[in-house]
This record gives structure tokens, sequence and C-alpha cells, in this order.
């Protein structure tokens, strides 16, 4: 069952005319019904190309949390082969929040990290709604280490609202394990490429995204703050989220002008929800084009040109 969102709803009703029209065919003029169904669905198709051409900052934060956009899990399995998950930090306790693992991506063995969310209330729960605490970051060092050791370009799959905000995360240093893990990033010799599939949420996303290559899908956010956290910050009012998310320059477009990220992957017609398979292997194709371009750096190049890369960011020439 399709779930539209609210400033859908013309689209959402238009549906609904054609699924009436179509249980009403079934015992009626068949041809004059189908006649009616091919405008209705032409105008439907229309409506959603209008709305998707000028989507506002905010609406692309809720195309961006959409519950059936594809998840980590979901990019995993269609992208990568022989995937093993590997589990704990060898510290304190395993995290799902974040997921990763060693696997094939076409052809070429990879590490792959990232958050999964859940995709119903028992995996929410599971994966703590994609929020990692302390140990699971430090997962995601264990795991990028082992790459670096072993020579296994690491892809990392962003989709968090943020960090756990929780009072055990911050007594287990989260602060820390954020940082330390960003470091990881940066110390790799191998090379990285992250891509943003839904939220990239403050720490919690710098953490595993400081990368070679930084890219999104065309309909994901990447923020220091939710608009939600931004507006109750400064004006004390979550209902101006709106206003947070169309002053923080949050979208892919505005990402790319400031030159934070280095590319975005288009999305299908009505976001990656409406045909998760059509992303993914677009997806796929960006990763497979940025890690090509460092096949014949040297680690220490690779290693230097991530750090010139973070460190040029919001200068002026």
């Amino acid at each position: 069952m399709k779930s539209y969102l609210d400033f859908e709803k013309p689209v959402a009703e238009l549906q609904a005319k054609i699924a009436e029209l179509r249980t009403l065919g079934e015992g009626g003029d068949a041809v004059a019904i189908d006649e009616e169904i091919s405008r209705l669905e032409a105008k439907s198709v229309a409506a959603l190309k209008e709305l998707y051409a000028n989507l506002t900052p905010w609406q692309k934060t809720l195309v961006a949390r959409h519950p059936n956009r594809p998840h980590f899990v979901d990019f995993v399995q269609g992208l990568v082969e022989d995937f093993t998950p590997l589990a704990g930090d060898r510290k304190f306790s395993e995290d799902e929040a974040i997921v990763g693992g060693v696997g094939r991506f076409r052809g070429e063995a990879v590490m792959v990290i990232g958050q999964e969310k859940g995709a119903d209330t028992t995996s929410r729960l599971k994966h703590n709604f994609g929020m990692a605490k302390p140990e699971g970051y430090r997962k995601a060092v264990r795991l990028m280490e082992t790459a670096d050791r072993f020579g296994l370009p690491v892809i990392a799959l962003v989709d968090t609202a943020g960090a756990f905000p929780g009072i055990e995360a911050e007594e287990r240093g989260q602060a820390e394990a954020i940082a330390r893990s960003t470091e990881a990033c940066l110390n790799l010799t191998v090379p990285n490429v992250a891509v943003v599939i839904g939220e990239g949420g403050s720490g919690g996303a710098i953490a595993i995204a400081t990368a070679n290559a930084v890219l999104m899908l065309e309909h994901s956010i990447y923020s220091v703050i939710s608009p939600e956290g931004a507006a109750s910050i400064l004006w004390r009012d979550a209902a101006k989220a709106q206003d947070a998310a169309t002053n923080m320059k949050i979208t892919s477009a505005d990402l790319l002008r400031l030159g934070v990220i280095d590319g975005v992957v288009a999305e299908p017609l009505g976001g990656a929800h409406r045909a998760p398979d059509v992303v993914i292997k677009a997806a796929g194709d960006a990763i497979a084009g940025a890690l090509a371009r460092f096949s014949n750096m040297a680690p220490e190049q690779i290693r230097d040109e991530r750090r010139r890369k973070f460190l040029a960011i919001g200068r002026s020439l």
C-alpha cells in the first residue's frame, strides 16, 4: 500500500479515483473507463512532476524520512555480494544502529558501513532508529582499521537523524567516540566513499561520512542539526522547522553548490521510495565511478587528498 506525504495530497486523490474506476470497470463499460483511467494517470504523473520539480527544503526533509525509502539493508542487498556482517566494538557491546561488514561490490572486496533505521516497529527498536551509541562508532573505527589493514575500500551509507542523545551514551563518551570515528575516516589510506541515502544528521553522520567522495541522493538531507532542533534553539519553537530547513541549506543542490558534497545521485520521479531498485543501481554506478578515481593513487595520496578536501571546505579564494 502506497504512503503519501501531506504535500502529495493532489496525487493521492487522483490515485484514489483511478483505483475506484478500476473497481467499477470490472463490471461496467471497460473501454470508456480505461480511457478515463489513462487520462487520470497522465494527470497524476504531471502533478507529481510539478510537485517534485519545486520541492521546498522542508518537503525534501519529509521525502528523506519517508518510511518506505530504501534503507542500508536494501542497498547492501542490491549492491553487495557475499556480505558478511561484523559485530561488536570489542570494548562494550554490539550496537545495531550501525551495521557493517565485508563483501564484494562489483567484483571488488570492500568494507561497507552504515546506519540502519529499521522498516517496522520491531526492527526500528532493534536498530534504535539508526541512532548509534558510542559502541556503534567504536565498531565503525574497528571496521575501518580492519579495512585499512587489508586494503579494502570503504563504502559508507549514511541514514541517521543523529547520534543517540541519551544519558548512557554521554556517560560512555559519545563525543569522543564520534571524534575518533571521524579521525579514523581521515586516516584511511584506502579510498572511502560516503552516500547520504536518507538523513545525514550532525556528528552521527560525519563520523562515517568524512570520505574522499561524499555523495547524496537527490532528495536526501545533510545537516548539522535537524530542522526541528534548529528551530527550537533559534526561535524556541519547533513549529518553525520549515523556516529552519530553508535557512540551513540542507538539500543536495545547496550542498553541492557550497562544495560540501561532491555529487548528487538522481532519484526516480516521486522519490527513491517509488522505485528503490532504480535508485539503488544509480547509487552503485556513482560509487563505482568515485572509487575508480582513486584506483591508481598511492595510499598516502588518497589520505592527503581527503584531508585537503575537508580543510578547503568553506575557504574563499
